[in-house]
C-alpha cells in the first residue's frame, strides 16, 4: 500500500503532497492529462531538470523556467542560438546547467520533427500507456517508460532515460499513480477517461 498522508484540512493525499508548494502541484496537476504540444514539451523539459534534483526545486522556479525558455514554445525554442545558451547559463532563477540547456533546445527541435512525422506530442506519447495500470508508486520505471526512452534517444532527444520518462507519464496522466486512498485518485481517472473520448491520443 502507498504511503498517504492526511492534511489539517481533513484530505488524504499521496503521501509527498503534505506541504506547499507540492500540495496544490499535486491537487490540480499531477497526473492529469495534459493538452497541446507545448505543455508536453514544457513537462519534458522541467522533468529533464529534475534529474538529481527534488521536485520542489524545481517548482520553485518553474515560472522562472518559462519566462526563460519562451513559455516553452516548440517553435521559439527550436530558434535559440549559443548566445541564448549564455543568457541562461547566467540565468539565477534556473537551474544553470549546460548540459540540460543544450538537451532543452535540442529536444524543441526534435519535438518539431516528431510534431511533423506523428502529428502531435500527445498522441505519440499516449501510445505508451500500459494496459494494466500499476500498483501506485510501486515503481521508479516500467516497460513503457524504458520503451519511450529508448525511442525518444533513437530520435535524437536527450535527458529522456526511463525514470524521467516514467515521471513525465505519472505527471502527465498515462499512468494514474495516486494513491488509492488519495482523493484526487478518482478525479484523475475521470479526467483520462474525458481525454480518450476527446484524442486522439493514439
Amino acid at each position: 500500500m502507498s504511503f498517504v498522508t492526511t492534511g489539517d484540512d481533513g484530505v488524504t493525499r499521496c503521501g509527498w503532497a503534505a506541504v506547499e508548494p507540492e500540495t496544490s502541484y499535486h491537487d490540480d496537476e499531477w497526473g492529469f492529462p495534459l493538452h497541446g504540444d507545448d505543455a508536453f514539451f514544457e513537462r519534458v523539459a522541467l522533468e529533464g531538470f529534475q534529474s538529481g534534483l527534488s521536485w520542489r526545486t524545481i517548482l520553485t522556479k518553474r515560472e522562472n523556467f518559462r519566462a526563460a525558455f519562451a513559455g516553452f514554445s516548440i517553435e521559439k525554442v527550436a530558434r535559440f542560438t549559443e548566445a541564448d545558451v549564455d543568457r541562461l547559463l547566467g540565468d539565477a532563477g534556473i537551474i544553470r546547467h549546460r548540459g540540460k540547456i543544450e538537451a532543452t533546445i535540442n529536444n524543441a527541435r526534435r519535438a518539431a520533427e516528431l510534431i511533423d512525422t506523428q502529428g502531435s506530442l500527445p498522441g505519440f506519447f499516449w501510445r505508451y500507456e500500459s494496459e494494466a495500470e500499476p500498483e501506485p508508486q510501486s515503481q521508479t520505471t516500467s516497460a513503457e517508460s524504458v520503451a519511450l526512452s529508448k525511442e525518444l534517444k533513437k530520435r535524437g532527444w536527450k535527458f529522456v532515460g526511463p525514470t524521467t520518462m516514467f515521471a513525465l507519464l505519472q505527471a502527465s496522466g498515462i499512468v494514474n499513480d495516486h494513491a488509492y486512498e488519495c482523493v484526487t485518485r478518482e478525479r484523475v481517472a475521470v479526467a483520462r477517461a474525458a481525454a480518450r473520448l476527446a484524442g486522439p491520443l493514439g
